[in-house]
């Protein structure tokens, strides 16, 4: 096809900007004819009308230019618009409306007398006395005019250039062009220095043209290639290899140096363009510390795999549009940070491999009490919205991993859950809220800060399982979060949570957790983050049983940490740091731990 083009400019350059110029001229008298016909009839009537016209573009379907701008940065969006005007039985099955036989013959006649250059014929624009220097059209009907002398006016002296074309119109106006060219090239007349210039412009670039035409070609060929060979259309992959060399230094225990990996394999799949189906893989060996427990876990240790690298489904999500609200689903492998946001910024990653180190300093452990299967959904709040910005009301349920499983005291509803309520909204565009409450129910033997009761990832062991393994949990967890953008390359954001714990049967336990850190973005280089954040981890403060078996904890689990992610290129990171542990496991006399890491994370 571009062999074609480029023969047929070299033979008649001028043909293709008369076309092009006539084209232009009478779509968008078209265009007004139609609009002005929808504003004063009804869509059916304004369709008869565009028949009556031979101009078959029904007010419906005119866009604007807005929506053309919107959906070219969605491309996805276009074809479902496209495809439901195709189905319209009421456009498809439109029909122009034959003219009469006797009509046919006076517009022959008409338009024949018209393409005379005796009648009508006018030499300078100015002989139009509807046509001013202010229409869009002015400059092409002026050189069509005086260069080529080749457009016939009425005879009152109008062009009419308002009027709909019809096409026994266009093709009168197209054929006194074509001669007018014709005679100019025999002649030597005005116009044929431009086809002079043309044809030497295009004998000069003949090389580039020729070079052009084949990359055009081959550029034609990869894109059919690829077409035949892609992996999907409907789905891309994204992935995260994280290689960790890390050791702990401080308990006492003779924990050696290790060197860690988790690889996860995301595939994102789309159905509308809007919605967003997660496969996700993931493999790795990494395991935690022996000695420090559930606040040395770091984000890489989370669902790793096994210590074969063995590959397994770690999660599996739907995300969908309901109206204006955003629904998700998940059917294995959910938390509550899938779709409430954590007001964390450049430390959230949640188990990511481009934010913090800890899992602690990655987001509130309110997120991370139970997970599993289940469903959310995020509502705009209107009221709030109107008076500070952007808010959403988040509502979730997440049933524990064993939501599968038909046996007793497992399943969706009869097993561990957790159900989420939390309102977020903005403070003069720099403070950002959350309030958050979640009620869950934890089987003997499951982790509170867990995640779909396969590793708990945060705080004490008391705190995780103040019932000691044998006596169910119901817990009542209120969280505040809150994020202050300092400016556009600081953020100070923190939370604090507590959480009621009904040991059934048994008493009660309080726990609490509480943490706070500064980020400076693109320091040393866009991309680069520097961190430090400290709180306490969750921990029992303390526990009641109806026995008297009370216990009151002193000691506080301090979590210091400080990191600096360098960017070294689009996909590959570097981030030193350590985490300093003061109080692991609420015990007195128990030595700090310090953790030191380098991690090394790829994207792709």
């Amino acid at each position: 096809m571009s062999k074609l083009l480029w023969k047929s400019l070299v033979i008649s350059p001028a043909i293709l900007g008369v076309t092009l110029a006539v084209s232009a001229v009478s779509v968008r008298a078209a265009e007004e004819a139609t609009l002005r016909t929808a504003d004063s009839t009804t869509p059916t009537e304004a369709i008869q009308v565009s028949e009556a016209t031979d101009v078959q573009i029904p007010a419906e379907v005119a866009i604007n230019p807005a929506q053309v701008s919107e959906m070219s940065s969605q491309p996805e969006a276009i074809a479902p618009s496209l495809a439901e005007s195709a189905t319209d039985s009421t456009l498809a099955q439109a029909a122009p409306v034959e003219p009469s036989n006797a009509e046919i013959l006076d517009q022959i006649n008409r338009y024949n007398r018209e393409g005379q250059t005796n009648q009508g014929q006018v030499n300078s624009i100015n002989q139009l006395r509807d046509v001013s220097p202010g229409d869009w059209a002015y400059e092409a009907l002026r050189s069509l005019v005086e260069r080529y002398n080749c457009i016939v006016g009425y005879p009152d002296g109008t062009y009419r250039g308002n009027r709909a074309l019809t096409r026994y119109e266009f093709a009168a106006g197209l054929n006194a062009c074509l001669n007018q060219i014709e005679r100019l090239i025999v002649t030597g007349g005005t116009g044929t220095e431009d086809l002079e210039t043309l044809r030497r412009l295009i004998q000069e670039f003949e090389a580039e043209l020729a070079t052009l035409g084949a990359r055009v070609d081959n550029l034609e060929g990869r894109v059919a290639f690829l077409e035949d060979h892609q992996f999907s259309t409907t789905t891309k992959l994204a992935g995260e290899a994280i290689f960790a060399l890390t050791d702990e230094f401080g308990t006492g225990i003779d924990n050696n140096t290790v060197f860690q990996d988790r690889v996860r394999l995301t595939l994102n799949t789309s159905f509308t363009g809007e919605d967003r189906l997660v496969t996700r893989l993931s493999a790795g060996n990494a395991q935690q510390f022996n000695g420090v427990g559930f606040e040395g876990t770091q984000t890489f240790n989370i669902n790793g795999g096994s210590e074969d690298n063995d590959v397994l489904v770690d999660w599996l999500a739907y995300y969908f549009p309901f109206g204006s609200s955003k629904v998700y689903v998940a059917a294995f492998g959910g938390i509550h940070s899938d779709y409430a946001p954590t007001l964390n910024p450049y430390f959230e990653d949640y188990d990511g491999g481009n934010g913090a180190l800890s899992a602690f300093a990655s987001e509130s452990p309110i997120y991370r009490i139970g997970g599993g299967a289940g469903a959310a959904v995020s509502l705009g709040v209107g009221p709030l919205e109107s008076i500070l910005g952007p808010s959403t009301l988040t509502l979730g349920y997440l049933a524990g991993s064993d939501a599968a499983d038909p046996s007793q005291k497992n399943g969706l509803f009869d097993g561990d859950y957790a159900a989420l309520a939390q309102l977020n909204f903005n403070l003069f565009d720099r403070i950002g809220i959350g309030a958050t409450y979640v009620h869950g129910y934890h089987n003997s033997g499951t982790n509170i800060f867990d995640i779909g009761g396969a590793n708990g990832v945060v705080g004490t062991t008391l705190a995780n399982n103040p019932g000691r393994g044998t006596t169910p949990v119901v817990t009542n967890s209120y969280g505040i979060e809150a994020a202050f953008r300092l400016s556009e390359k600081i953020s100070i954001s923190g939370y604090g949570a507590y959480t009621d714990g009904i040991l059934i049967d048994e008493g009660d336990a309080e726990i609490w957790t509480y943490g706070a850190g500064i980020a400076f973005s693109d320091l040393g280089r866009e991309g680069n983050i520097l961190g430090i954040f400290g709180g306490a981890q969750p921990y029992a403060g303390s526990i009641d049983t109806a026995g008297g078996d009370d216990v009151r904890i002193d000691k506080v689990p301090y979590h210091i940490e400080a990191f600096y992610k360098y960017q070294l290129s689009d996909n590959i990171s570097v981030t030193p740091g350590v985490i300093w542990l003061i109080n692991p496991n609420q015990i007195d006399d128990e030595d700090d731990a310090i953790i030191g890491t380098l991690r090394t994370t790829f994207t792709f």
